[in-house]
């Protein structure tokens, strides 16, 4: 039986990746901002400018920022703006509140595991230096 859990990079040396295997492509193909946006008017406070000005450059930089996540990362940066008011009144934000953000840093690879999930989009695959003529390195 396979081993599912066997990182793709040793599959490749291997010869014994698969690419209906390796997970779906990307349904849409949503072009990566190359700009870093100015932060949306809807922001709810200082914070959530302030956070959206440090998270941007950052996700622009590491090509994770599309057109389409626009409204996920004001979400993220307004709901960052509000817990950090929560905080500072001496009030907690609700277990809900909590969970939505971690899921919305989580979304963005904001996270230590998460990094590792989430991929740059529009960025090219590598080629495999190893594989020659559509053939795996041991000429299986």
């Amino acid at each position: 039986m396979a081993n599912p859990k066997r990182p793709r990079s040793l599959k490749v040396i291997a010869g014994t990746e698969r690419n209906d295997r390796d997970g779906a492509a990307p349904i849409v193909d949503l072009p990566v901002l190359s700009d870093v946006p100015p932060p949306p008017d809807w922001l709810p406070n200082a914070h959530a400018r302030k956070e959206w000005d440090r998270l941007a450059p950052i996700l622009t930089a590491n090509k994770l920022l599309t057109e389409g996540g626009l409204s996920a990362l004001g979400m993220l940066c307004a709901l960052h703006g509000k817990i950090v008011q929560l905080y500072a009144a001496g009030e907690s934000p609700t277990g809900h509140m909590l969970a939505q953000y971690r899921n919305l840093t989580n979304d963005f690879g904001l996270t230590p595991v998460a990094q590792g999930k989430v991929k740059p989009s529009g960025g090219k695959e590598e080629a495999n230096q190893f594989k020659k003529n559509g053939r795996s390195p041991a000429g299986k």
